[in-house]
């Protein structure tokens, strides 16, 4: 499987924009730009897509980590921080609120490692950033 996304840049680094494009179109000609990335302009930046794409993959390796530990998730919820700072990506920080029927805390500790370290989007950060998590079960 192969999957791509297009991007377009316009113009200077800090006065210029740009558009970024998703195979799927949920992203379509969608604008990034200096003020989008450094500041609080309006669009996205591509810190912002690495966090949705870290969160996503860990709460999906997690539902099937649980279950192939016999446990099924109501509701797996996750925040996904990246640190950048000086031009350098350097650590990806997950916060996960997780209700799992029948499940005690050690044993979903143990599974929230699991996907920590094995989804592809942890494997692919990990070898340059560094990668923490805090998971809270909730009844």
């Amino acid at each position: 499987m192969i999957r791509h996304a297009t991007a377009v840049w316009n113009g200077s680094g800090k006065e210029g924009n740009g558009q970024l494009t998703t195979q799927s179109t949920v992203l379509s000609n969608t604008q990034y730009s200096y003020l989008s990335r450094f500041e609080s302009g309006v669009g996205t930046n591509p810190e912002e897509l690495i966090a949705a794409a870290h969160a996503g993959c860990f709460v999906m390796k997690l539902s099937f980590v649980l279950g192939a530990a016999g446990f099924t998730p109501e509701k797996l919820e996750t925040k996904c921080e990246i640190t950048f700072v000086d031009g350098i990506l350097s650590k990806s920080h997950l916060i996960l609120t997780a209700k799992v029927p029948g499940i005690d805390d050690a044993k979903f500790q143990e599974c929230v490692k699991d996907a920590e370290a094995n989804c592809p989007i942890s494997k692919l950060l990990g070898q340059g950033l560094e990668i923490s998590s805090i998971a809270t079960l909730v009844a």
